[in-house]
């Protein structure tokens, strides 16, 4: 077991040192109904998904996939489970990062010739 610290060598001139001193140290920290700590908290929630208590996993995946790009657009990609031959998919990972982009860019290209039916 490690014994406490207690040497005040190291710590700054004004570090706290008894309770009254901790207590106005807090007293005087900014709280968040200052403008700049409110902004922050609303950047850090920006991104954030509400979903039920014990949905696990799946209920984030879902809650994610909810969300919107803005107004009018679409979501970028959609996520699905793709069966590809194993040469085929190593080819693809053979080219490094990117690898589902370029089988994206190939199946675009291949829908030009052959329109959806």
């Amino acid at each position: 077991m490690s014994k406490p610290f207690s040497s005040t060598e190291k710590l700054p001139a004004n570090f706290p040192k008894t309770p009254e001193e901790w207590e106005a140290l807090i007293a005087a920290a900014p709280g968040v109904d200052t403008p700049q700590a409110q902004a922050a908290v609303d950047t850090q929630w920006a991104d954030a998904v509400l979903v039920p208590a014990g949905g696990g996993p799946k209920a984030v995946r879902e809650a994610l996939a909810r969300r919107t790009r803005g107004p009018g657009k679409k979501a970028a990609r959609v996520m699905t489970t793709l069966r590809l031959e194993s040469g085929v998919l190593d080819a693809f990972r053979a080219g490094g990062p990117g690898w589902q982009t370029r089988i994206n860019d190939a199946l675009k290209d291949w829908l030009k010739t052959h329109p959806a039916a």
